[in-house]
């Protein structure tokens, strides 16, 4: 499943590789609000308030702008397209889970950066560390699950808290899937780096996610079909089976001089 995930993401990247380049662009141009507007304000206004309120719009806004890609690239996934009205079409869907998990990513900064070192160094100290350990295996069970939400919000979700306890209970479930999707895509991310974060980047991060979250679900309506079946004995060659029709192979140079076919 992991092979045929990688590849069906790597194709369905390399076709829409332009539209995955813009929406990259646009989010990195976000990001102007809390990198660069706080800079100029401070030169400007000398007010930490001010700063701090421009950061956490910024994150807002840039978690928002992911939701609505989010939303968007879903027709990726399911082997189709979109187009840009589309993308802003979508963004009355995706305001309120960008804001919502925005103002998760907020909290989960202000507890590791602020809540965490108050317990290391607390005294007495094993009361401190015993805290501190508590809230770091909490972040690490966080980044785990909350991986998945906007990709769980678009396919499944219409409750927020319904999203939250459904990407726990995805990410308690397949586990393995979960810590390799975790390090797969800060991988990815790095690489990133070598093309300024326009391709793969973000956007592609969040095709990969939503890809895994498509191909998952097909073990769950298995399960749901075969209720005696053993459910860590997943049968992913039949349940695959159309997905790899629809996916087809490619060689090498089919894949880098499509037209010379």
């Amino acid at each position: 499943m992991i092979g045929f995930l990688i590849r069906k993401t790597l194709y369905d990247l390399w076709d829409n590789m332009f539209k995955v380049v813009i929406l990259n662009l646009m989010f990195l141009a976000c990001t102007a609000i809390p990198i660069f507007l706080p800079v100029l304000s401070a030169s400007l206004i000398d007010s930490l308030l001010l700063e701090l309120i421009f950061r956490a719009v910024g994150i807002l806004a840039c978690s928002v702008l992911l939701s609505t890609a989010a939303y968007t690239i879903k027709a990726i996934s399911d082997y189709g397209t979109f187009t840009f009205a589309e993308f802003f079409k979508n963004f009355k869907k995706a305001w309120l889970p960008g804001i919502v998990m925005g103002g998760f990513v907020l909290l989960l900064f202000i507890v590791l950066t602020f809540v965490l070192p108050f317990y290391v160094n607390m005294e007495p100290p094993i009361a401190g560390l015993a805290l501190a350990a508590i809230i770091f295996w909490a972040a690490i069970f966080s980044l785990l699950s909350f991986q998945y939400f906007f990709a769980v919000y678009t396919r499944l979700g219409k409750s927020i808290r319904k999203t939250f306890r459904k990407c726990m209970i995805i990410s308690l479930d397949n586990t393995g899937l979960s810590i390799f999707m975790v390090l797969n895509n800060l991988v990815v991310l790095v690489l990133s780096i070598f093309f300024a974060l326009m391709f793969p980047g973000p956007v592609g991060v969040l095709l990969y996610l939503d890809e895994a979250l498509r191909l998952r679900l097909l073990k769950y309506d298995y399960l749901e079909a075969n209720p005696d079946a053993n459910r860590r004995k997943i049968p992913w060659d039949a349940l695959l089976i159309d997905e790899r029709e629809k996916t087809g192979t490619r060689s090498f140079r089919s894949f880098i001089f499509p037209w010379k076919d």
